[in-house]
């Protein structure tokens, strides 16, 4: 396979696949009379990991939400692991086994244990036997290091660690494609390092990765590619590197002004 390279934030040359994972063309979606995205056009490679930004309202959430149709476009084609969304729902099945999702708050079953909450999945769209399911949450509560909270329920745990049992749960289905729609919104300050160190672990696995976050640090530091939205377009795409250092929008360099002043 071919491989072609990008930097991550550190400046360190990383090799990026040349397969296409998700590639969107024309894409484009209204509410109502609203236009909420504007002709997106996007690939996203096998291992990369993009970080999208942008003001409120700018299309981030409903452009990853649109890749495993919790928000359908009505105009453009968007194309996840070779299968094209349409309007045929064993497609999107496929798709939705293949794509795993962390939302800003955790949805997790608050009557069921942490346990329960990652062996559900496998064991309903799979068809996992609970004994296999069992092996393969533990082994994945392990990886986010949180075992010692398998018999809990939600509601006993802190909202980082309920984040990183949403993280767990998602990958007990062994998903190609992890999207986060600001994963650390919703959490108090001293709880972002636990969820970030997450998801930078994830990174360093290969897990190829869509984030939506105002965490300009994880950006810089894990990101091949970081993406800014505004008014539901593409405004700006580079390497961390040139565009941190080198925006080329006005609207890029006035929001990095305000993001990176707080």
């Amino acid at each position: 396979m071919a491989l072609a390279f990008d930097h991550a934030g550190d400046g360190a040359p990383r090799p990026i696949s040349s397969e296409v994972v998700i590639r969107m063309d024309g894409v484009q979606k209204w509410y109502d009379s609203f236009q909420v995205l504007k002709n997106i056009n996007l690939e996203v490679h096998k291992g990369e990991r993009i970080v999208i930004c942008g003001p409120s309202g700018s299309g981030k959430s409903t452009l990853i939400r649109c890749i495993n149709q919790l928000e359908k476009h009505q105009q453009g084609t968007i194309t996840v692991n070779g299968i094209t969304l349409d309007s045929h729902h064993r497609h999107l099945d496929q798709v939705r086994r293949e794509v795993g999702m962390v939302f800003q708050q955790f949805n997790l079953f608050p009557h069921l244990t942490v346990l329960q909450n990652c062996m559900l999945a496998p064991m309903k769209v799979r068809g996992t036997s609970k004994a296999e399911a069992e092996a393969i949450a533990m082994k994945y509560l392990e990886r986010v290091r949180i075992p010692d909270q398998a018999h809990k329920h939600p509601g006993q745990l802190s909202g980082g660690q309920q984040q990183r049992v949403a993280i767990a749960r998602s990958l007990c289905m062994n998903p190609k494609v992890m999207l986060f729609d600001e994963p650390t919104s919703a959490l108090d300050p001293e709880m972002v390092k636990e969820v970030l160190d997450t998801m930078i672990g994830l990174a360093e696995d290969g897990m190829t990765m869509l984030c939506v976050t105002h965490e300009m640090g994880f950006a810089k530091s894990v990101a091949d590619r970081v993406i800014f939205m505004d008014r539901g377009e593409i405004v700006e795409e580079a390497s961390p590197a040139e565009f941190f250092t080198n925006p080329k929008s006005e609207r890029t360099r006035n929001f990095l002004g305000q993001i990176l002043s707080h």
